[in-house]
């Protein structure tokens, strides 16, 4: 099928959203709304309220412009929160893998692929390393290259410095499990790595959502692995999605708790979930009485 839907003006997209049963008190409020937050953008918060199966997606219950805007705005106030926190928690897992395995293993530990399983992922991470590597403007990684030439590539604590979350939640997940692998799950209270490893993956696919200014609050995830024992103290109620937004925020507030123990992630959560527009609580997978559980007060 070929496309043939041609661009609209902003009075013919509100025209679109009433015909559709959207309330709109205030064309040109909307207008300046939708002005500066595209229409195509904002669809992402109206589809859940719609029809889509129908021809003309119609709006399957009474709301108004203003109600989808007041989501907008709690999803992007929710994208900001999550990616403050995970900033944190990316530079902690950075500190902690590179200063454990540099410690037993040396400075270029992350070149050695003795201590990695799979051979062919290790020489594609490692190539994607060194492009980030060459690809960086940082003043440590000129310094080595222009003083250094054994090894051409800097040590891990300046290499794994410039490389993004994503590569390095590959890059440890195909090392091989051994003390060091472990002690670095263990300094986060999890008993198990391959959790950890699990977290790293699904927080960089989070922080990267977060980082385009996708949309996050009904977002489905990829599925997040539920610790059975843990440390320190974890919710109680491990009924509820492992794929919708409380799930991570679960093990993002985990990992703050031993990193960060004076932050202000849970309290700013809870103040902003106290003002969840559209009854959206069910839809991130938030259960009920979540605010009981002692992990939250």
């Amino acid at each position: 099928m070929q496309y043939k839907k041609a661009p609209i003006t902003i009075t013919e997209q509100i025209e679109k959203l009433q015909a559709r049963g959207l309330e709109i008190a205030n064309p040109e409020k909307a207008a300046h709304y939708l002005s500066n937050i595209s229409y195509y953008r904002l669809r992402a918060y109206t589809y859940p309220f719609q029809d889509n199966e129908a021809e003309n997606h119609p709006f399957k219950k009474k709301i108004s412009f203003e109600e989808i805007i007041h989501l907008y705005v709690f999803d992007r106030q929710l994208r900001l929160l999550i990616f403050n926190a995970i900033e944190k928690i990316e530079v902690s897992f950075r500190t902690q893998i590179i200063y454990q395995y540099a410690l037993v293993h040396g400075s270029h530990w992350h070149l050695k692929p003795e201590l990695y399983n799979n051979p062919v992922y290790f020489a594609e991470h490692i190539a994607s390393l060194e492009k980030e590597i060459d690809r960086s403007n940082e003043t440590f990684i000129k310094h080595y290259k222009n003083k250094y030439t054994k090894p051409t590539s800097p040590p891990s604590w300046m290499s794994l410095e410039v490389s993004s979350m994503g590569l390095l939640s590959k890059l440890f997940k195909n090392l091989k499990k051994d003390a060091t692998k472990t002690s670095v799950a263990t300094y986060y209270g999890l008993k198990d790595v391959d959790v950890l490893c699990n977290w790293m993956f699904c927080f960089s696919i989070l922080r990267n959502t977060c980082a385009h200014h996708g949309r996050v609050w009904n977002r489905r995830l990829p599925e997040i692995t539920i610790p059975r024992k843990t440390l320190y103290p974890y919710v109680e109620n491990k009924t509820f999605y492992t794929n919708k937004t409380y799930a991570i925020l679960c093990n993002i507030m985990y990992i703050l708790n031993n990193i960060s123990p004076n932050h202000n992630f849970k309290a700013n959560l809870v103040a902003l979930m106290s003002n969840c527009p559209l009854a959206q609580e069910k839809e991130m997978g938030f259960p009920k009485n979540w605010k009981q559980e002692q992990f939250w007060k």
